[in-house]
């Protein structure tokens, strides 16, 4: 004989609570709740919410903030993803095909408030992990809190270097990120492997295109800028556009395209426009930073930014590479906001 519904959900309920994880439903999210439409959760980079059951981010590096009362807290993904979560500001610790709901406590915490941090591994390329983030289950009684929220933000547009490929964390090991952290603001990696910046007839990705865009497919739709306003904006372009027949220029082009393309979505963002690490396209960059005319968009040089032995081969950076990189980036961006 089948139980009746009303029992099924006594059972159900009673199961959760013993085991001490809870969540209110999404259907009546409320502040504190651990729904995806949290107000006291934070998201960074570009999240879609079109589902408020249901977020997904896309693009590298995105990750939302929170914080939480109690001792316990999950996540409550779709299906099978990588990620990386934080408790407390300590290490990230890395977590391999998770799904369902995943204990980010194994060891309970002291009583209290906690904050936590949490970035998927970006879906891109051979990797197709499901990174749908569908809430938090926290200890029966126990709810989200604010968590203190940065006054900066610093978006980096790039390829597979912004991404951090090759790097032992990827995105969270990669120099924009490593930068954000140090000067203690959000960031954001709007970046594909393998992009150029022109959409060149061959396929590559022009993240002239993609930055305007909520995720790196064709065609996908406008991001809206209203949701968050960048304080500065590093580029990191033009690496990959020599491999497919970029002229020099297409590529001074649409790179002073895209530069007032950035203008217009950021009035007040100070703009750094890299020359790249292998120095491709880096006449037509600064021309493209002088044609604009704006005095609070800026070429920088990168030479000798990469130390020997820090790429891990003959274009990407490895760990200490990203570091050394975020360490003569950082205080440029910190003297550029503070004067924008």
């Amino acid at each position: 004989m089948r139980p009746s519904p009303k029992v099924f959900v006594i059972v159900v309920t009673a199961l959760l609570l013993a085991g001490g994880w809870l969540l209110a439903p999404s259907a009546r999210a409320a502040a504190g709740d651990g729904s995806p439409r949290d107000p006291n959760i934070a998201f960074y980079g570009r999240w879609d919410t079109a589902n408020p059951a249901a977020v997904v981010p896309h693009f590298a590096g995105a990750y939302f903030v929170t914080g939480f009362t109690g001792t316990r807290v999950a996540l409550r993904q779709r299906a099978a993803i990588d990620l990386y979560y934080s408790i407390d500001g300590g290490a990230d610790v890395y977590l391999r095909n998770v799904s369902g709901t995943v204990n980010l406590t194994p060891t309970a915490l002291r009583a209290g408030n906690h904050t936590l941090r949490v970035s998927y591994r970006v879906v891109a390329g051979s990797y197709h992990g499901d990174a749908v983030f569908q809430g938090l289950a926290l200890d029966g009684g126990a709810t989200t809190i604010a968590a203190a929220r940065p006054g900066k933000l610093v978006e980096f547009i790039g390829d597979s270097i912004t991404v951090g490929t090759t790097s032992s964390k990827n995105a969270l090991t990669a120099y924009g990120w490593l930068a954000g952290e140090r000067l203690g603001a959000a960031h954001t990696q709007v970046a594909e492997g393998g992009a150029c910046l022109v959409s060149a007839a061959d396929g590559c990705t022009g993240m002239a295109d993609r930055f305007l865009r909520g995720n790196t497919a064709a065609g996908s739709p406008l991001w809206d800028f209203s949701r968050y306003q960048a304080d500065a904006v590093v580029i990191n372009l033009g690496t990959n556009d020599v491999g497919h027949g970029v002229s020099t220029t297409t590529f001074q082009t649409v790179y002073t395209q895209l530069l007032r393309d950035i203008r217009a979505r950021y009035p007040r963002a100070a703009i750094l426009a890299l020359q790249t690490f292998t120095k491709r396209y880096a006449a037509q960059t600064q021309a493209a930073v002088q044609a604009v005319g704006d005095r609070n968009t800026f070429f920088v040089a990168t030479d000798g930014w990469v130390p020997a032995g820090g790429l891990s081969d003959n274009v990407h950076p490895n760990d200490a590479g990203h570091q050394a990189i975020a360490a003569r980036l950082a205080p440029i961006l910190a003297e550029r906001m503070a004067a924008a």
